[in-house]
């Protein structure tokens, strides 16, 4: 599955793009995942990090955005990846399409370094283009087979795992589902944003994960000797 794939796809990767573009450059590492097909193809420009990753369920075909040298088969729920070595991970939709995500993100957890950052992008179900997608007539099935995942139940598993969420965006607030062109309208949209962020089609969580260091506590009572010394006696000779 491709951006392509999704109604008005090309128009909704600028978007969740520009929302990345300020957000990638907080990140420092060495390295960078992309989880998924459409993780893959999102450019990120100005991230510091400069050594970036895609893992794919299968081979790549007919993918130009894809670096082939750079590109890891292998699934998402069994990352082939040591504990504790990704700076940063980049979910896009992922989770949306997925059979497990609590596996995911446990996986995601298990390879992210202490202090590390995870991106996660995903459909909002309180959205036009949620409700609009149990409607029976003009509608894309690759999104009727989302899970749409609420960014509050998407904060929560986070939590559990020891997250702490940075901040949230919301973009493009249309259906969706319709095959017609996104007309970008600023007013409009600045003002959804502004009013009525809840509405957004796609939201984006920026989340970082916290790890508690283990600090020796020392006892404030010292344990008192199980014998006394005793004086010698020494002999004179």
């Amino acid at each position: 599955m491709t951006w392509g794939d999704l109604p008005v796809g090309q128009d909704l990767k600028k978007s969740v793009e520009a929302a990345l573009l300020e957000i990638s450059r907080r990140f420092f590492g060495y390295h960078l995942v992309k989880l998924g097909n459409l993780s893959s193809e999102v450019s990120l420009d100005q991230c510091p990090i400069k050594h970036s990753v895609t893992v794919l369920e299968r081979y790549p075909n007919q993918q130009p955005d894809v670096q082939i040298k750079s590109t890891l088969v292998a699934s998402a729920h069994s990352l082939p990846f040591a504990e504790s070595s990704v700076d940063a991970f980049l979910l896009a939709h992922e989770l949306d399409f997925a059979h497990d995500p609590h596996q995911i993100l446990r996986e995601v957890d298990r390879s992210l370094i202490p202090n590390g950052h995870v991106v996660i992008v995903g459909f909002n179900p309180f959205s036009l283009a949620g409700l609009m997608r149990f409607v029976p007539f003009q509608s894309n099935r690759l999104l009727k087979d989302a899970r749409f995942f609420s960014s509050m139940r998407i904060n929560d598993w986070l939590h559990l795992l020891g997250y702490e969420t940075l901040e949230q965006h919301h973009v493009v607030f249309s259906s969706l589902l319709f095959d017609r062109k996104f007309k970008r309208l600023d007013k409009i949209e600045a003002f959804c944003r502004k009013y009525m962020p809840i509405f957004s089609s796609i939201y984006i969580i920026v989340a970082k994960k916290r790890v508690v260091p283990l600090s020796l506590i020392k006892p404030k009572w010292k344990p008192s000797p199980k014998f006394s010394a005793v004086n010698a006696s020494m002999r004179n000779s």
